[in-house]
């Protein structure tokens, strides 16, 4: 009995010393051009830091865009989102840039790792309320304090309780009507994966890649594979037993190149993206993703930063937008 209390007791300091990861940069970065990080985010970034981990929540406060964010073809959804929140199953929480939404103060929702979208409360205020009242339950109990820490929502309240008129909330100051967000990501989910099936260049794609369709007949199964182009510079790799040359590699490149071309006219501010994946399935279809600021690696090396730089020169992007590693 005694070695498993120790034991307990050990895990229990572990947690204590490991205190909320916080990048500020990252979450400035992750709201759409022309809107700024709201001072409350900003101000409890600064009460949060160097508390214990797990002690208002299970979660790192850090920015990403919704390209890496669990939603079906995410980067043209960019200016959408403002994603300032991670939890350890890779779900994201953010404002929400809805058609007719509050730009200066939008809904906070959940993209949830395993599928649960959620509009999680009407505001930022209103989202940092639930945390003090430990309201999440079920696919959001993350935003929970860990049961082994020492818990702090108290201590949150009263600091949320001194902030000036008008950003302070209660958990239950709720609008009677709240937009359907998960009506939304469900019909941009089905409108992107028609969009890319009935694609004509994804469709002469899967043809000329007929030789690498999946042996098996699972709507799951697929051959994977991954292109990097930043300007001259072009690989295509095959997933199979990890990343090889395969023959079609060659004749892809110009099909590639023009689509890459077509999604900087249909978004330019997005800019060129420098690396694709994508899954073919045994009925010929492809699912792409894209990756915008990955700085690829090119026959073993990182891809040319003037390269890069050229592609960029050619398409801008926001500043904020642009990679530290491009600057």
């Amino acid at each position: 009995m005694q070695t498993k209390r120790d034991g307990t007791n050990r895990q229990f300091s572990a947690l204590s010393d490991t205190t909320y990861p916080i990048d500020l940069d990252s979450i400035c970065g992750a709201f759409p051009p022309g809107i700024e990080a709201p001072r409350l985010l900003v101000d409890f970034a600064g009460w949060l830091e160097g508390r214990p981990w797990g002690s208002v929540g299970c979660f790192s406060l850090q920015g990403q865009f919704s390209d890496s964010a669990p939603i079906v073809d995410g980067s043209p959804l960019r200016d959408r989102f403002s994603l300032f929140m991670r939890l350890p199953d890779g779900s994201a929480v953010g404002g929400w840039y809805g058609a007719g939404l509050d730009r200066d103060n939008p809904p906070i929702v959940g993209l949830g790792s395993e599928g649960d979208y959620e509009l999680l409360a009407p505001s930022l205020d209103a989202m940092l309320a639930k945390l003090t009242s430990q309201q999440f339950d079920n696919a959001w109990s993350d935003l929970k304090p860990h049961e082994e820490v020492e818990c702090q929502t108290v201590e949150l309240a009263q600091w949320l309780a001194g902030q000036p008129a008008g950003e302070a909330a209660t958990p239950d100051d709720t609008p009677s009507e709240l937009p359907d967000f998960r009506g939304f990501v469900e019909k941009w989910s089905r409108d992107r994966e028609d969009y890319w099936a009935n694609h004509r260049l994804m469709a002469e794609l899967g043809w000329r890649l007929a030789a690498h369709l999946p042996k098996g007949k699972k709507p799951w199964d697929q051959t994977r594979f991954e292109i990097a182009i930043v300007g001259a510079q072009y690989q295509a790799r095959v997933l199979s037993q990890g990343p090889q040359p395969f023959e079609e590699a060659a004749s892809i490149e110009s099909l590639l190149r023009d689509l890459r071309e077509e999604m900087r006219r249909a978004q330019p501010e997005l800019g060129l993206w420098y690396a694709m994946n994508f899954g073919l399935h045994a009925d010929g279809r492809i699912m792409p993703s894209f990756a915008y600021d990955l700085r690829p690696t090119i026959d073993g090396a990182p891809a040319l930063l003037s390269e890069a730089k050229a592609d960029l020169a050619r398409a801008p992007r926001p500043e904020r937008w642009v990679p530290k590693w491009l600057v």
